[in-house]
């Protein structure tokens, strides 16, 4: 039987033979394969794998499941050291058997660690004990359609990683067994994280291998929490450490900032909240809880002035005043409450009070500027009312005399000039 037709005009030849075990792919060879039997049975596959780039770089069928490709008939295909479908633990061997090489890794520039990340991870663990619900490979990157990362149809690229990991964790019952909740994809798409990532397309923003890594997923322990968020809030990290929590955190009393945030739920804490927050802790009538109050005071007074100040400033858009100096004021004092909120992890209330003066001085400056815009435009408004009232008197007197030449009486027929 020739299957010629199924093919393309040039092809890659077969990889190498098959080894006991997980079967190392070979440096391809250009040529022409017009009997490639695989594809009789697996038409959907080949076309698949053909859009992925293990074919970019002359990968064939035999290379992974082994058996004998040239051959037509299934028992002559299936034969020699065939391997069909591999199980779970077969794929990550079968996959390490080239991305655990360094000298095969290296001229794409990718690491050649992920095998070893993976025994340490828990789903490594799971999987050497036999646990089919552990993922392998192919359950994160497809077996046979793998895409870069890059592109936006790939199961791994950023914003398609929380739903990638929510079609195991997001599954009630499947997680029962091992105690974890279901709820933690619900809580990303709504937390500081999910909005930066979903809403403003911000690729920058973690994702679930942002904290938990990929290959090695294991949760950051208590005493890890803070520097696994430290990696993007370096200028927080520094100081938190700066301040009274970052001793019982390294002691692993407090998990640090997901003491306040949480962990899947990130959500910022309000001004207005500042001092709730800090109670779940600790005691009211302690000295933690009057620093609390002393925090939430400042932090809230600074959050409502820019508010008074972003409606100052539509005022006088309003008005029709010029604000590039206002808009320079507003940023200097935004700058300033961004800061606030950096200090605030180190509690330093007299760095905090200095910085929402800053804030107050600037806003303050607005306000004046909006109030003195509403004056002059209330005395020009007076200025106006002798205009007014001329205007008035020369329409009164106008319908006046129109009033009079209707009610006077014709001239009397024959009388001339």
């Amino acid at each position: 039987m020739r299957i010629a037709w199924l093919l393309p005009a040039v092809g890659l030849a077969s990889l190498g033979a098959i080894e006991a075990g997980p079967v190392a792919a070979q440096e391809p060879t250009l040529g022409i394969d017009s009997s490639y039997g695989c594809v009789v049975c697996h038409i959907d596959h080949r076309r698949a794998f053909l859009s992925g780039v293990h074919a970019e770089r002359g990968i064939q069928c035999d290379n992974c499941h082994g058996g004998r490709p040239a051959a037509m008939t299934v028992a002559g295909a299936h034969g020699g050291r065939f391997l069909g479908r591999p199980s779970k633990r077969q794929i990550a061997s079968l996959c390490a058997s080239c991305h655990a090489d360094p000298n095969q890794m290296r001229q794409f520039g990718l690491r050649s660690d992920e095998m070893a990340a993976l025994h340490t991870s828990r789903h490594g663990q799971l999987l050497e004990r036999g646990d089919d619900n552990a993922p392998t490979c192919t359950d994160c990157h497809e077996a046979h359609l793998i895409r870069r990362a890059t592109d936006a149809r790939s199961n791994t690229n950023p914003l398609n990683i929380p739903g990638l990991c929510a079609r195991c964790h997001a599954d009630a019952a499947r997680m029962a067994p091992y105690g974890i909740p279901a709820d933690q994809f619900a809580q990303f798409s709504s937390s500081a994280h999910g909005e930066a990532l979903f809403r403003d397309r911000n690729l920058a923003a973690p994702t679930c291998v942002g904290c938990h890594g990929s290959h090695s997923a294991l949760p950051p322990g208590v005493t890890q929490v803070t520097d696994v968020c430290g990696r993007c809030h370096a200028l927080v990290r520094d100081a938190f450490s700066l301040g009274p929590h970052a001793e019982p955190t390294a002691r692993g009393v407090i998990s640090g900032c997901t003491a306040c945030h949480s962990n899947h739920g990130t959500e910022r804490v309000a001004p207005d909240a500042v001092a709730e927050s800090c109670g779940h802790c600790h005691e009211p009538g302690t000295a933690a809880a009057a620093t609390a109050d002393t925090l939430e005071t400042q932090v809230h007074e600074a959050s409502h002035r820019l508010e008074e100040a972003r409606a100052a400033m539509a005022r006088l858009e309003a008005a029709g005043r010029p604000i590039a100096d206002m808009e320079q004021r507003y940023r200097t004092a935004f700058t300033a409450y961004r800061q606030m909120a950096l200090v605030q992890h180190s509690l330093e209330t007299e760095t905090l009070e200095s910085l929402a003066l800053q804030v107050i001085s600037s806003v303050r400056t607005i306000d004046e500027a909006a109030e003195v815009a509403a004056e002059q435009r209330w005395e020009h408004q007076l200025l106006l009312i002798p205009v007014w009232f001329l205007a008035l008197a020369v329409v009164v007197l106008a319908r006046f005399r129109i009033s009079e030449s209707r009610e006077a009486p014709p001239p009397a027929a024959g009388d001339g000039p």
